[in-house]
């Protein structure tokens, strides 16, 4: 890989069907250089053990092709809220979450996003975040050297984590925030009403991520265009270009040097597009 296409990380959310170990050999089919999986499979709430042969055999194959562990960006499980009001929905979240977590740690992947919670109109904001806190905490004291990536939501539904300060409200009240960081979603920025898609907007958004959180707390983007308005607050995802965001947003971050070496992830809607995206993207 040459190395001034190295400087900008991406890849897609690429599929781990039959092993994650397939996971690399499929992130290379599309020309990535990063790339995100799910550890286990993300519609179920408990899964086998991983085997350690899968384990080895997905940690040669990242070594051979290049994929070092900040270029791999895993997600959690959807069924997962970090902020559940009620004793039962937050001691099973937490106990499958620390099951990622502890994957991560096995196939030496040192981050794992995970959408913030949701407080199910149940408690307040300020309830759910401490509560999302505390889950935090009760992962990092379980486990050595991953990090928790929160990401930014659309804010559907009772969702937190569309506003940047939910996400700061959350590492400003875990005891270790030095292993807590953040992804910016573009289409979810774009649903919960920050508008990215002029220079001036695209600065803007940037200067208040980096005064409210702090840009070096940054661990990974997912660049998708939206389906949805601006501040529409609901999370559809659309091809690079083709949605309601425009191209401008997608060039300011390929030549924003604050995101060299951060690993930029696909999530549009077509995997059969991945390669193309990926190249339209390094021509910018």
């Amino acid at each position: 890989m040459a190395s001034s296409n190295d400087r900008k990380w991406i890849g897609a959310h690429v599929s781990a069907a039959g092993g994650v170990d397939n996971a690399p050999l499929n992130a290379r089919e599309i020309g990535a250089n990063a790339f995100a999986l799910f550890t286990k499979n993300q519609r179920q709430w408990k899964a086998k053990p991983l085997d350690p042969a899968v384990i080895r055999s997905f940690r040669e194959r990242c070594e051979e092709m290049g994929f070092e562990g900040k270029k791999i960006l895993p997600h959690n499980s959807y069924l997962i809220n970090p902020g559940h009001p009620e004793k039962e929905g937050i001691k099973k979240s937490r106990a499958a979450l620390l099951d990622e977590m502890q994957r991560c740690e096995q196939l030496g992947i040192p981050q794992l996003n995970i959408h913030p919670g949701s407080h199910l109109r149940k408690i307040s904001e300020e309830k759910c975040l401490e509560r999302i806190a505390g889950t935090v905490d009760l992962m990092l004291e379980q486990t050595e050297g991953v990090t928790v990536v929160l990401e930014n939501t659309a804010g559907q539904g009772s969702n937190l984590g569309n506003r940047l300060e939910h996400i700061a409200g959350v590492i400003g009240q875990v005891a270790d925030p030095s292993r807590v960081g953040f992804c910016i979603d573009t289409c979810h920025a774009h649903a919960a009403g920050y508008d990215l898609r002029t220079p001036e907007a695209y600065e803007d958004f940037m200067s208040e991520a980096d005064r409210i959180i702090g840009l070096d707390k940054l661990c990974g983007l997912h660049l998708n265009d939206a389906k949805s308005e601006l501040g529409s607050r609901v999370d559809r995802h659309a091809p690079l270009g083709e949605g309601t965001m425009g191209t401008t947003v997608f060039e300011k971050i390929m030549n924003d040097e604050r995101l060299e070496q951060v690993p930029m992830i696909l999530e549009t809607t077509e995997p059969a597009r991945w390669a193309d995206e990926i190249a339209w993207l390094r021509s910018l």
